[in-house]
């Protein structure tokens, strides 16, 4: 095999790179480069990491000081099968030394690299902790019954959905989705949340959930740079009707026994079933309760009719038999007065439809 000399400093070789031989190669190639001091700003309570202006949840404080690593640094873009080997070490809570080990192949040769930096960790508030802190706001969200007052159950269950909607959010990226304070009062709840999106998702959450409407109420509270900004009010409004009430609806009296987006329930006078979307029972009117319910003797069963003591005269009548009934004669049953007249109750309360 023939062999040529190298240009630059004339050793003779069987190939060259780049126009000069291996050796001189590698004297002027650097595959990788890596700053010796790194610095890293991270949230001294959440550990985000602020990087390309902006503060980002990535994990523990390893996998922090990994990243910076990899963000600063740089490889020759020559190089090709790249496989970079990170082995971060902590010195102080403050302070890594990283180890990098960097292998690839340029014009066909294998070369191996190794590099050393310091990590230097700067402990600081991020946007969110420090607005957090600060008692910041961008919504509040006023729980509300339509016409009654909210029941502390009803409560429970819509802060149950804010905590689950907040926490999915900010995993998505919406880091000012936060509940800085939750008022109860008299008439329901107030939460307030760090941002207006969040409490928008919470509200149609709720209103697919439980039911109910809502409506947005902007209100101007400051400018920065050039813009105006708002506080937003949500004001939440749950159904009318809970499980257990009994509305007269376009003169039928019905049970409700789901409530949320749609109304179901059971016609006490037919037994058939009741659907309707909650927002559409307008003009209902809720005449009595379940637990104004009362025992009657249940005299016969015949086909789809029972027949039973009046537990005010105490005259035998026939009503309709109601949905989920096997109660044998001699025995009580729930039964219900109203203008409308008297109505056996299914028996299954828990029952959902």
């Amino acid at each position: 095999m023939s062999l040529t000399l190298c240009p630059k400093c004339g050793a003779e070789t069987k190939r060259l790179y780049k126009n000069v031989c291996r050796k001189c190669f590698l004297e002027q190639f650097t595959l990788a480069v890596l700053p010796l001091v790194l610095h890293t700003r991270i949230c001294s309570r959440c550990n985000a990491r602020f990087d390309r202006n902006k503060w980002r949840d990535e994990g523990d404080l390893e996998d922090i000081v990994i990243r910076t690593v990899e963000d600063e640094l740089f490889v020759h873009d020559e190089a090709d099968d790249v496989e970079i080997y990170i082995n971060p070490r902590e010195m102080t809570p403050h302070l890594y030394r990283v180890k990098v080990e960097i292998d690839a192949m340029v014009e066909g040769e294998p070369l191996h690299q190794e590099l050393k930096a310091e990590v230097r960790i700067i402990r600081e508030a991020c946007d969110r902790c420090s607005r957090m802190a600060g008692g910041y706001f961008e919504a509040i969200l006023q729980i509300r019954a339509a016409n009654r007052i909210v029941t502390p159950e009803e409560i429970d269950a819509c802060k149950l959905i804010c905590a689950n909607m907040v926490e999915k959010l900010w995993k998505k990226g919406d880091r000012f989705a936060f509940i800085t304070d939750c008022i109860d009062s008299k008439d329901g709840a107030d939460l307030y949340l760090g941002s207006a999106n969040a409490a928008r998702q919470i509200c149609k959450n709720i209103v697919s959930e439980i039911g109910g409407t809502f409506s947005e109420s902007p209100t101007l509270y400051s400018h920065k740079d050039g813009k105006d900004l708002y506080r937003i009010t949500f004001s939440m409004r749950l159904p009318e009707f809970m499980p257990g009430d009994i509305i007269l609806f376009k003169d039928s009296v019905i049970e409700i026994r789901n409530s949320g987006k749609n109304s179901k329930g059971i016609y006490l006078a037919s037994g058939a079933r009741f659907l309707e979307e909650t927002e559409k029972l307008n003009g209902a009117i809720r005449i009595a309760n379940r637990d104004d319910a009362v025992g009657a003797v249940l005299v016969a069963v015949e086909g789809d009719d029972i027949m039973v003591l009046d537990p005010s005269t105490y005259q035998t009548i026939t009503l309709k038999k109601p949905m989920f009934f096997s109660s044998e004669p001699g025995s009580e049953i729930p039964v219900i007065s109203t203008e409308q007249g008297l109505f056996a109750l299914p028996e299954d309360s828990a029952h959902r439809l």
